[in-house]
């Protein structure tokens, strides 16, 4: 509660996500409408949701659901969406989520698709990335040695994760220092 005291009124859970509906593509804004978690789902603050679909050109407002392992393959992102019908995932969203709700905070959810339900997230991707969402650029370059094969996947994957994070910049930029949250009652 020391958020609250402090004079917090909401969190935000601000990223990328892969999809899992097969009509989102790299580059895709989703505004969470909740957040599954196992068989948890939380519903996102409905006003703050609607100002950001408001304030995010051409964002859907669908569910997300939040993961503790990446869920690379197409058949499992398939098999993610038929059992949870969201439309992405992500795995931060569901713990601030929990978080927000312990310390009974608005919650909204701000996603881009960096990997679409058709592509195959190749094992280097996977396993240069850090806990903090940094590379591990020489974990990459060792597995790409090992399996070369996955060059042309990882650069398909490079380019969307350039184009996601350029869209991520200018979206932080028009939603303000406070997400739009500041204006909500």
């Amino acid at each position: 509660n020391s958020a609250v005291q402090q004079g917090y009124r909401g969190m935000i859970s601000f990223g990328v996500a892969g999809g899992l509906a097969s009509h989102l593509r790299a580059g895709d804004w989703i505004v969470a409408s909740s957040i599954r978690e196992s068989e948890t789902v939380r519903a996102t603050d409905a006003v703050w949701s609607r100002k950001l679909l408001g304030m995010i050109s051409g964002a859907i407002h669908a569910p997300i659901v939040g993961v503790d392992v990446p869920i690379a393959e197409p058949a499992k992102k398939r098999e993610l969406h038929t059992a949870t019908g969201a439309a992405a995932v992500d795995m931060e969203s569901h713990v601030v989520a929990r978080v927000a709700a312990e310390h009974k905070l608005a919650f909204a959810a701000v996603r881009v698709v960096v990997d679409p339900a058709h592509r195959k997230v190749p094992p280097a991707a996977l396993i240069g990335m850090r806990p903090d969402g940094r590379a591990n650029v020489s974990a990459v370059l060792r597995d790409l040695v090992a399996r070369p094969s996955q060059i042309s996947p990882l650069a398909r994957i490079a380019v969307d994760a350039f184009a996601a994070r350029a869209a991520m910049v200018r979206v932080r930029r028009q939603l303000g220092p406070h997400f739009g949250l500041m204006d909500h009652a």
